[in-house]
Parts: structure tokens; sequence; C-alpha cells
């Protein structure tokens, strides 16, 4: 197969993420016999920096172009002090979700055994989670009509939502609960919002098209709780912008790091992947940033492309990375952590020549393999 791949690295440690999963991309191209053509494009505080934009025009046309698009993360320190910077680099990221119509963000979780002793919760309420989030992505609050009075004393953001918005994402979420454990739990604050009132309304229309699929409902405060306290008790997740954003970001402690976590955006004609995490500009240019869930996003991208064996080849591979504790520090409770580069690296290796390759792992805490 011939994939064109957009590359956006953004700030912070999405470059040195990035790297990485095009690195595994590579591995697979050589190993499955595909071609893989990479385009590195400008956004976020690095477009700032270089073209005075977050999303350079050129940015726009070239994720237009591209059959997908792989990104890194975005934010940068210099350009958040002050309220009186009015372009940040988290518009890039929004203008380009809205400009690519990327309406669904696809979030699974789902907990490797060997690093359940890095969640915080106890391994009784994790063990075996799995769920998927799928969140509204280009409506709601954070697209709304916002505004603040001349003396800076008051301000007002405004959340939207139609029937269409909200089918879209809906009939998707359903879509997969088919092909999982038949569950769907649609999260809102119905008891307060209007928005969410059409929410549950229109999600509880929908259902009737979907009768083997269990439906429930929950405010997204008790959710928030359920999350932490139980788990194992969801399945699929649907839910809009604001909640969608937060929730999964509470969710990713019960995998014990955000660097694990991979998602997928999906619009009409363009798709995104992504690891949920931010820039982290302290550990920038470390060597040190979990690449994991850009890995893991390279996956979910060879899978919405069918090729499934070599997505496969991928998890196996961070599997074995983990197993191997051939990860950065953030889950690695050796003494010998590997460094960014290195991960890369073994899972490059190990998609090439699995069953061949033995690694020692003092060569590998260097840098290094051997084959054997």
């Amino acid at each position: 197969m011939k994939l064109n791949i957009a590359v956006l690295g953004g700030d912070g440690i999405g470059p040195e993420v990035c790297a990485q999963g095009v690195k595994v991309l590579k591995a697979i191209e050589k190993k499955f016999n595909h071609k893989f053509t990479f385009t590195n494009g400008l956004v976020g505080g690095s477009a700032l920096t270089a073209k005075g934009v977050p999303l350079p025009d050129e940015t726009l046309e070239l994720c237009k172009n591209s059959d997908a698009i792989l990104f890194g993360a975005i934010g940068d320190p210099k350009f958040e002090d002050g309220n009186d910077i009015k372009i940040r680099p988290e518009q890039g990221l929004l203008k380009l979700r809205k400009e690519l119509g990327l309406y669904a963000n696809i979030r699974p979780l789902k907990v490797f055994e060997p690093l359940i002793h890095k969640s915080p919760i106890k391994e009784k309420v994790i063990k075996n989670t799995d769920f998927v989030i799928f969140r509204e992505l280009t409506g709601g609050i954070y697209y709304g009509d916002k505004s603040t009075n001349s003396d800076g004393t008051a301000a007002s953001d405004t959340s939207n939502y139609s029937i269409s918005e909200i089918d879209r994402i809906a009939h998707m979420a359903f879509k997969s609960a088919k092909t999982r454990r038949k569950k769907l739990t649609l999260i809102d604050k119905a008891n307060v919002l209007e928005t969410s009132r059409l929410w549950r309304k229109r999600v509880k229309e929908l259902a009737k098209e979907y009768p083997e699929i269990a439906v429930d409902y929950l405010y997204v405060d008790n959710a928030a709780m359920k999350i932490i306290i139980n788990p194992r008790q969801f399945d699929v997740i649907l839910t809009d912008n604001l909640f969608g954003d937060i929730l999964s970001d509470e969710a990713s402690v019960i995998s014990g790091s955000i660097g694990l976590l991979a998602s997928t955006s999906i619009g009409e004609k363009s798709v995104l992947f992504e690891p949920i995490h931010g820039s982290f500009p302290e550990m920038k240019g470390k060597n040190l940033a979990n690449p994991l869930a850009t890995i893991l996003s390279t996956a979910l991208l060879l899978e919405h492309f069918k090729l499934y064996e070599e997505a496969d080849a991928i998890k196996n591979a961070v599997e074995k990375s983990i197993e191997h504790h051939i990860t950065t520090p953030d889950i690695n409770s050796t003494k010998k952590f590997a460094h960014t580069t290195t991960v890369g690296e073994f899972i490059s290796e190990y998609i090439m020549d699995k069953k061949n390759i033995l690694y020692h792992v003092e060569n590998i805490s260097l840098g290094q393999s051997t084959i054997i």
C-alpha cells in the first residue's frame, strides 16, 4: 500500500516522539513491502515562531493532500504568560480540527498487565479494564462564541450543538459497541445543560436502531467517580467535546502513564493520529519522553487502512518493550531505563526480526542492540 503521511511534530517533546513513530512505520514499510512517504509540517508554537501563525496555510494544504496525519503535541510556555497574548499554539490544533472536519476523537484505554503496579489505583480495581471514549471534537464550548467585557471583569463562552453533530459521532460509537461488548454509556450533564438534554434525547432515539446495544446514561460528575472506582463497567463511552477532553485525561491514570494512550481523530475526508499527552516542555531535548503513545497511534493509523497484521506487529512489539523493561523512566521501575530513541529502535528491530534477535539489556541501556 502507498500512503502519504503528513508529520506535524509540533512543540516540546512532539517532534521527538513523532520521530519514533516514523521510525516504526519505516520498519513496517520495509517488513511488509509498503510505500510510505513522510512530509513534515509546522504547527503550534513552532509555527508561530517561524511563520507568525499557529497553522500556516502550507501546513493545512499538506494535511488536506495527505492520506493521514501523524501529530505530536502542541503548547509552548513562552506563548502562555499573560492574558494579553491573543494568538496561542493551541489555536493551531483547534483550527486544524475545524478545517479538516475532524469531528470524532477516539481514545482507547487498555491496561498493560506488566504495568498494573504503576497505576495509583489498586490492581483488583483496574485489572482487565478495556474501554474506548468517543469524544465529539468540533462542536461545543471550545468552538462557541467567546467574549470578554471592556474592563476584563466578566467573560462568557457559548456551547452549541446540532442534531447532525450529535448523530454522526453517536452512530460511530454505536457501531463500535457492536464489535465489542455491546454496551454504550452516554456521559452528559442533562440535569443542568440544554445541550446535554439534546444529546440524551438524540441518543435515546438512535438507540432504537441498535437494539442489541445496552445503553446507559451518566451525569459527568458521577461518571468521573465511576471511571476511577469501577472502570471495568465501561465498554464504549460517548460524550461531548469538553467532557471528553477532561474524562480521557482522567482515565489516563488508570494505565499508569498518559504516555501510553493513543488516539484517532476522524473526519469525512481526513484522519489524524496522535498521543493524548501534551508537549511536556520540561522534558524537551532530554531523550526521555515516552514514545509509546505515539507508536501505538501508528498502529491505529494502520488499522484505519485495514492493515491489521501490520498494526498487530506494532502492538506486539510495544508489549515486548514493556515486558523487557525497554521503556522510559515514567513507566520503568528498574535502574536501567531506556531513552526515547532506544525504545523506538527496539520496537523497529523487533518488528523486523522478532524471532532471531536477542537483546542484551546492558547494551540496550546504552542505546545499542546485539543481533545473535
